[in-house]
This record gives C-alpha cells, sequence and structure tokens, in this order.
C-alpha cells in the first residue's frame, strides 16, 4: 500500500508516477480477469497516455519556437562570405531531444502495451484486432527512441537515463514476443509496420532488460515468466520440453531478489504445474494469496490462486474439492460467474451428485452477462450453450457427456495427469460411448419393428464426437498408439458434416491428430494436419486453437520440419490422418475386430445396425 500511496501524490501530473500506478492496476486486471477491473485498468491506462502526451505535446511548442529563434541566428551567421556551412542529412540524428521527451515516448508507449495485453486475454476476434492495433501504436514510439538511442552510439547514456533504455528493451522485446504468439491471419490483418514478429530478439531484449536491474526490470520477468508458462499451457505436449525448464531457472533467478514476491509464487504454482509437480504447484499458490493477505492486491491475488488450484483438484481427481473451489470463485464473482457455476456442477456431477449438478446449471443462465459490444464472452456463450442443450433433454441425456473432460479437453489438461487419473477418465469415457452405443441400438430396434415409422433415426453424431475426441485426448496423453485412436479422429473427420451443435471437434480433432504424429516422430505430418486445422472457422474457442496451432507449428518449423505434404485432390483421403503404420494395423485386425464384443472396440466405432457402419474402419485404411 505504501507504494501506491506514493505512486498517487504525483500521478497527476508525472507520467512516470501515473505509469506506476496503471501498472498497479494493469496487474490486478490481469489476476482478476473482472470486467470492473478491467475497465478501471483500461482507464487509468489511457489516462496516463494522455498524460504523457500532452507532455510531447508542450514540448513540441517550445522546440519550435526555439527552432524559429535558432534558425534565425544561423541565417544570419551563414550570411558571412568567411563561413561555409554543411548541409544536415534530414536523417540525421537529432541529439539535442530531451530525455524528458524520450521517456514520455516510452510511457506513451508503454501505456498501449498494456492496454493490448488486456485485450489480448479476452479471445476474441475484435480484441485480437484491437490488440494488434495498439500493438502498432506502441512500436511506432518505442522505435522512434530506439533511433535515437542508437544514434546517440557509445554517448547513448549522456543524453538518455538508463530506465528510459530499459523501458525501451521491455517494449520492442514485449511487442515481438505477443506477435510471435498470435495467430499469423492476426498480424496480418492489421499490418503490423510491414515486418515480421522475431520472438528471439523478443526474448534477447527482455532478458537484457531483465538482467539489467533497473526499474522495468521486474516487468521484464514477469512477461517471460508469463510467455512460458501460458506458451507451455496452450501447447504442453510439444513445448514443454523446450520451455519448462528455462521458466524455472529464469523464476529462481528472479527470487533471488524478491524471494517472497506474490507475483512470482503465483508463477512457481504455474512453473510446478509444467514441471508435473501438482502438490508443490497447489502449496505455491496457497504462499502467494498469504502474502498478499491486508495488501491492495488480495482478493485479485487470492481468487486467481483459488482458480488455479481448482484446476490442480481437477487434474488430480478432487472433485468435490474443486466444486468447492469453483463455488467460492463464482461469490466472488471472479472472471466469469456463469462459467464457475458451470464448472461447479460439473464437478458435482463427477462426483455422482447430479441433482446438486443440475441445481447448479440451472443457475447459469441468469448469471450470464453480455459484455464486448453487446455479445457474451466466449466463455460465458459456451457455459450458456452446453446447458441449454442439457436442459433440452430435461437432463435426462447427461449420461452421454462428460462435462469436466469436455473442457479439460478443450484447455488441454490431460498432459498434467498422472496414469492413475487418466485411466479413470478412460473408463468414465467408455462407459458414456457405451451407454450411447445401447439407447442407439434399442432405438434401432423399435424402428425395425415398422415399416416407415414416423420418428427420426437416432442422432448421436454430437454427443459420440465429443466423447471420442475426448477419448483420443487421453490415450494421447498417455502417448498411446493404437489403432484405435486412428479410427475414433478418422470417424470425427468424415462425419464433421453431420455434427449440429459441436463443430468445434473438427479441428480440435485434427490437433490431437497432429499430436499423435508428432509422439509418432513424424512431425511433418504434424504440420501438415495442424494446417488443415486452421482452415475451419466460427466454432467455440477457435482463436484459444488457433494460438496453440501457431505455437506449435512454429517450435516444429524451428526444429526443421517444413518439408510440405501435397494435398491429395479426394476429399475423404484428404481428411484421413492415420499414420501408415497405424493404418496398416487398423487392415490388419479388421476382420477380427467385427466379432469382437468387447466395450472399447464397441465404443470405437458406429452401432452394427447403423446406416454408417464400417466408415469408420474404411476411412482408416
Amino acid at each position: 500500500m505504501s507504494a501506491k500511496t506514493l505512486f498517487e501524490q504525483r500521478a497527476d501530473r508525472d507520467p512516470l508516477y501515473a505509469l506506476a500506478l496503471s501498472s498497479m492496476a494493469f496487474l490486478k486486471a490481469v489476476m482478476t480477469s473482472g470486467e470492473h477491473d478491467h475497465a478501471m485498468a483500461l482507464g487509468v491506462l489511457n489516462t496516463t497516455y494522455n498524460i504523457a502526451k500532452a507532455q510531447l505535446d508542450a514540448a513540441k511548442k517550445s522546440s519550435q519556437i526555439s527552432g524559429y529563434f535558432s534558425g534565425y541566428y544561423n541565417y544570419f551567421k551563414s550570411s558571412s562570405p568567411t563561413r561555409t556551412t554543411t548541409p544536415t542529412s534530414p536523417s540525421s540524428p537529432d541529439l539535442s531531444t530531451p530525455n524528458g521527451v524520450l521517456r514520455a515516448h516510452v510511457v506513451k508507449a508503454e501505456c498501449c502495451l498494456l492496454i493490448a495485453v488486456l485485450q489480448l486475454l479476452q479471445e476474441s476476434v475484435m480484441s485480437y484486432v484491437k490488440c494488434g492495433m495498439n500493438l502498432r501504436r506502441a512500436y511506432a514510439s518505442y522505435s522512434y527512441v530506439w533511433q535515437k538511442y542508437q544514434a546517440m552510439g557509445e554517448n547513448a547514456h549522456k543524453y538518455m537515463d538508463r530506465d528510459t533504455i530499459s523501458g525501451v528493451q521491455f517494449g520492442i522485446g514485449s511487442v515481438h514476443l505477443i506477435l510471435s504468439a498470435l495467430p499469423a491471419k492476426i498480424w496480418k490483418a492489421v499490418s503490423i509496420l510491414g515486418w515480421k514478429p522475431d520472438k528471439e530478439l523478443g526474448f534477447k531484449l527482455l532478458n537484457e532488460c531483465a538482467e539489467n536491474k533497473r526499474i522495468r526490470s521486474p516487468m521484464a520477468t514477469v512477461m517471460l515468466l508469463a510467455y512460458y508458462a501460458a506458451a507451455t499451457s496452450f501447447a504442453p505436449q510439444i513445448l514443454s520440453e523446450k520451455y519448462t525448464k528455462i521458466a524455472m531457472e529464469t523464476l529462481l533467478e528472479a527470487q533471488r531478489y524478491y524471494p517472497n514476491s506474490a507475483l512470482y509464487l503465483f508463477f512457481a504454482g504455474r512453473t510446478s504445474r509444467l514441471g508435473l509437480d501438482l502438490s508443490l504447484s497447489t502449496q505455491s499458490y496457497l504462499y502467494a494469496a498469504e502474502m498478499t493477505k491486508n495488501d491492495w492486491a488480495e482478493v485479485a491475488v487470492a481468487n486467481s490462486c483459488r482458480y488455479e488450484i481448482a484446476i490442480n483438484h481437477m487434474i488430480t481427481g478432487n472433485w468435490e474439492q474443486a466444486a468447492s473451489s469453483f463455488e467460492h470463485l463464482h461469490s466472488e464473482k471472479y472472471w466469469s460467474s456463469a462459467f464457475c457455476k458451470y464448472m461447479q456442477g460439473s464437478c458435482l456431477e463427477m462426483t455422482g451428485n447430479r441433482s446438486a449438478a443440475i441445481l447448479a446449471y440451472a443457475e447459469v443462465p441468469g448469471l450470464v452477462v453480455k459484455k464486448l459490444g453487446g455479445r457474451m464472452s466466449d466463455i460465458d456463450a459456451y457455459a450458456l450453450r452446453k446447458v441449454t442443450l442439457y436442459q433440452s433433454s430435461g437432463y435426462q441425456d447427461l449420461d452421454f457427456y462428460t462435462p469436466v473432460m469436455e473442457f479439460m479437453c478443450i484447455w488441454n489438461l490431460f498432459h498434467f495427469m498422472d496414469k492413475n487419473v487418466l485411466d479413470y477418465c478412460l473408463n468414465v469415457v467408455s462407459k458414456a460411448l457405451e451407454t450411447i452405443q445401447i439407447q442407439e441400438q434399442e432405438e434401432y430396434d423399435q424402428r425395425s419393428q415398422e415399416l416407415a415409422p414416423e420418428t427420426n433415426p437416432p442422432d448421436y453424431f454430437d454427443k459420440r464426437a465429443t466423447l471420442l475426441l475426448i477419448k483420443a485426448s487421453l490415450q494421447n496423453a498417455k502417448q498411446i498408439e493404437t489403432t484405435e485412436n486412428t479410427i475414433m479422429l478418422n470417424w470425427i473427420i468424415d462425419h464433421k458434416e453431420n455434427f449440429a451443435t459441436e463443430s468445434w471437434v473438427v479441428p480440435y480433432a485434427l490437433w490431437e491428430a497432429g499430436v499423435a504424429c508428432w509422439h509418432a516422430d513424424n512431425r511433418d505430418r504434424s504440420i501438415h494436419v495442424w494446417e488443415m486445422a486452421l482452415e475451419s472457422s466460427s466454432y467455440d474457442f477457435e482463436y484459444r486453437l488457433a494460438v496453440r496451432l501457431n505455437l506449435a507449428m512454429t517450435h516444429a518449423e524451428e526444429l526443421g520440419y517444413t518439408k510440405p505434404i501435397p494435398k491429395p485432390t479426394d476429399d475423404k483421403k484428404r481428411y484421413s490422418v492415420s499414420l501408415p503404420a497405424m493404418a496398416a494395423a487398423a487392415a490388419a485386425t479388421k476382420d477380427n475386430n467385427s466379432n469382437n464384443t468387447s466395450s472399447t472396440n464397441i465404443t470405437s466405432t458406429p452401432p452394427p445396425t447403423s446406416p454408417n457402419a464400417g466408415t469408420a474402419t474404411a476411412t482408416a485404411n
């Protein structure tokens, strides 16, 4: 609180103090994801931007007046016949720019950068475009100061203070790093100054900023840790090996100077999860919350840590504790009340307490809030759509769904589970698939009793596809290379035209197919399949998957896997994702499986009496 009080004393007139106060509001908004905190952070950042801009405007008027008299004086001097003048190129460096002006440019740019990060976290196409536009504004000011810095050469420290230099390093490094994570179609759409982001340059500048131990060094460290944690969480199957170790090293170095920092303890929780140490992760979150008691960010940090602990509970299969955490987050109005209530119900469903789960689901529609220009956030829209779907059958079809595992599949959390929990989840999914199989068979038996029945044929495409995707994702997490996985993923892709409500399963199935290829060391094929996933559009969490795909494909290209694979003209073959060895195994075992009535084979293919029977196996061949 003492820092906040100090910054408030001069925040209304000094851009540097205003930026410090704005940074505190920014960190709080990032931690809470609350609409009120988000709006407050945007407000103070825009105010700081205006203060810096006013300082620049005042300096510009002053320089115009002094420039007039200077030019007038030089005119008379140059009229002397004994004096020769050397013409000055318009591009020559102007070393007379005051340090205060350069610092104001950096403050203005940093406001745009932090606003861009807040917009990035909203995860919508419009927010991504706004993020790109603000990054462009930020880069324009950073670039101006950077050019001045380079023109000064070895004398730079005589004309520019080290904190301003640190600010430029932090800003340009952050812009490159953030843009490198965005889907290509986003940064191309906003035409970011005509250049392609350089991730390695971003790392280099941020590390230099962190090592210099100036005013922005902690923010540079936070940016690095945030990137490592977010990138690895998006695609742990692909990026864990690359970023987990360096994230731990960066964190340990930061904690040497700030061992009790709640922010670094929060990232300790994220980093421990990446290292598959869930116990240490939960302890770190608890300690982070403890360190902020009676402080300005107490509620923000406590709720963020509780959310992450809820995620850890789900990963470890502690459904009751997870439900309790989400109930508390709902009462605190953290992030999305509707989503927290939905997850509470979903976790209760996993405990077998369906009546309590239904009561929680029933509250979700009344908690959805329209924002972002009159539309719902993606997470609210998803929760509302799923509850509406459950309610349409009077919750009688809940046996055909696994809501918690569906969310965990979308959020890519299975990678962090241990074998026992993965096996438990596989059993739950297999049971749901068996239930669909039995219900579908009963409906076909009823239709066989009469000609031209009035009832429609059973339609379980959406439900079966979702469960097959979850099962394939679980088996990928166990790194099981089975013919069954190939058949399941191909069935989803081949039946993409039959999905009415769950169109998202197709691109996510292609992601899982790419992961299977990656584990089988067929990484050129992974890139090819992931490129096909990018062709899909208008589905749940589209841009979340687009970011994941971009991160994974960029990493694959950095490793040298860029061999192009031509696309066949046959559409069915085009979407076949079978690995050659797996396809051969499918052909070899086709006859053996035809008479097998085990639950595994029954649930991985359509029912024998279905008009679509055999399609999945045919596609795999």
